[in-house]
Formats: C-alpha cells, sequence, structure tokens
C-alpha cells in the first residue's frame, strides 16, 4: 500500500513536470516577444534578454501607434476580420442547412464536389487568373469571397444539425414558416454553441492571413497589419519603415536613436495578437462541445 502510494506520488511529480515544462516552452517565446518589445533596440541587440526587459521603453510602441500605415493596416485586420466571419459564417452555414437536407436533388454529387476541394486545388496561377478574371484584385473583397466558404466548417455544421429533431423544422412549417424562416428563427438560434467555434476558428484564420493580399494587392493602403508586419520581419533595414513615418515621429525617432528592426517587429507583432488573445477566455467553453459535434457521425 505504501509502494503504491509512493508510486502514485511519484508519477503525480513527473506528471505535473512535464506539464509545467511543455507549459514553458509554449508560452516562453510569446513572453519573450513580450519582453524584447519593451526593451531598448540597442541593448536587445547585446543580447541576454531573458525574462524582463534590462532597459525598459515604450518608444517601440509609439512607432509603431505613430506609423498612418500600421494603424490603417490594423482598421483593415479588423474590418476584414469582423466582415469575413459574418459572411462566412452565414454562407457556410447555408450551403450546410441545404446538404443536410435529405430531400435536396444532387445532393450527394455536391457533397463530393465540395469534398474534392478539401483534397485537390487549381494553384497559385490559375486562382490568380479568376481573381483577376472576377475583378477582385485590389479591392477589399479579395481577402473575403476566395476564403468565403470553409467546406470542413461546413461539415461541421451539416453534422450539428443533422441533429436537430426533424419535428421542430415540421412544427415550424406547420404554423406557416418557410424555409427561410425555419433556418434564421429555428436552426441558427439553436447552433450556438457551434457558430461560437466555427466563428473564433473563421476569425482567427482572418485575423492571421498574410499571403493573399501580398500576392492579389498592389495597393498597399488596402494591407492587413500582418502583410506589413510580414514585410517588417523580412527587412533588414527599417529605411522602409522609416519612409512612411510623419515629420513628427521622424524627429521624436532621431532622439531616441534606440529602435531596431527586431524590436519594432516585436512590438508589432504584439499589437497584432493581442485582440485574438482576449477573445479566446470567453468562448473557450463552446469549444469541446463544438469541435465534438463535427466527430459524430450518423
Amino acid at each position: 500500500m505504501l509502494r503504491a502510494n509512493f508510486g502514485d506520488r511519484f508519477m503525480t511529480v513527473v506528471i505535473y513536470t512535464l506539464l509545467i515544462f511543455l507549459a514553458f516552452i509554449t508560452l516562453y517565446p510569446f513572453w519573450n516577444s513580450v519582453v524584447i518589445s519593451f526593451n531598448s533596440g540597442k541593448d536587445t541587440m547585446l543580447g541576454g534578454i531573458t525574462f524582463w526587459p534590462r532597459e525598459f521603453t515604450l518608444e517601440n510602441y509609439n512607432v509603431v501607434f505613430e506609423d498612418k500605415r500600421i494603424i490603417q493596416g490594423f482598421l483593415i485586420t479588423v474590418s476584414r476580420t469582423v466582415i469575413g466571419t459574418v459572411v462566412g459564417i452565414l454562407a457556410t452555414s447555408l450551403f450546410a442547412y441545404g446538404l443536410s437536407r435529405r430531400g435536396l436533388i444532387f445532393r450527394k454529387y455536391y457533397m463530393v464536389m465540395a469534398v474534392v476541394t478539401m483534397y485537390f486545388t487549381g494553384g497559385l496561377i490559375p486562382n490568380f487568373l479568376l481573381i483577376r478574371g472576377l475583378g477582385l484584385m485590389d479591392t477589399f473583397w479579395v481577402m473575403i469571397l476566395p476564403v468565403m466558404i470553409n467546406v470542413w466548417n461546413m461539415i461541421i455544421f451539416m453534422t450539428f444539425f443533422r441533429s436537430i429533431p426533424a419535428g421542430l423544422e415540421e412544427a415550424a412549417k406547420l404554423d406557416g414558416c418557410g424555409t427561410w424562416s425555419v433556418f434564421f428563427r429555428i436552426v441558427l438560434p439553436l447552433s450556438g454553441p457551434v457558430i461560437a467555434t466555427l466563428g473564433l476558428f473563421t476569425a482567427v484564420q482572418h485575423w492571421n492571413e498574410w499571403f493573399l493580399p501580398s500576392i492579389y494587392l498592389n495597393n498597399t493602403d488596402l494591407y492587413p497589419v500582418q502583410t506589413l508586419l510580414r514585410q517588417i520581419l523580412n527587412s533588414n533595414i527599417m529605411s522602409e519603415q522609416l519612409a512612411n513615418l510623419d515629420s513628427a515621429a521622424l524627429t521624436q525617432l532621431s532622439k531616441m536613436q534606440s529602435i531596431t528592426t527586431k524590436s519594432l517587429s516585436m512590438a508589432t507583432m504584439v499589437v497584432s495578437t493581442l485582440p485574438v488573445m482576449l477573445i479566446y477566455p470567453f468562448v473557450q467553453k463552446y469549444f469541446s462541445k463544438g469541435v465534438m459535434i463535427g466527430s459524430l457521425k450518423e
């Protein structure tokens, strides 16, 4: 009995030690980025910045918030995320609701065509020609319409809709509701957990996505902050960043002389990442239920 208790305690210590270690190696890179963003750029170049800023400064964030290009990119990102999430969830749920109805003509054909797109794509060049042919080049909607429907999310929606008792829809139709009324008044209100889960996944995808704007947008005024951050991370000097600052910021920066590309990029990354991290705790309770819905089969 004593050996069993000792073995249980030993395993508990080992498990908690491993969990703490995994949590540390997962969180430390982000924490180190935050520390560097609050540290003097020139001091950061000397190395040795680990858990706390060695020369605390807010100059990096001053430059970020005074750069009109980054502020505009942040607004573009917020608009894209909100509009893209609402449009994407609505279109995907409508598509899934149609495929969940067994009376739909050619339902299996539509399902096969949708699933095929999960494994095969036309490639970058055909997609580029298609986007140009549709007239979406250099427009805000090029970041929303091409990724409006996600097939994986559609399958999860469809599985959830099939779990709704058919009697609810039949009762609504007997009361005079049409298909649209049933969908918006009965189906969607019952889909709160799956909408919250897939809505967050869609929002994070829109928030983090930087590749499409870099391909389809020549107008830098439409660049989201993630694409601008990518440019900063790929730059070895700050000349391009400084060229977009107003005269007041240039004057202030010339007095500071302590900002580097790395410190500026870390500050920009923290600003672009923090909103998503703040939203996660409020929708986390929907994750287990919403994600498990997609694993159920008839």
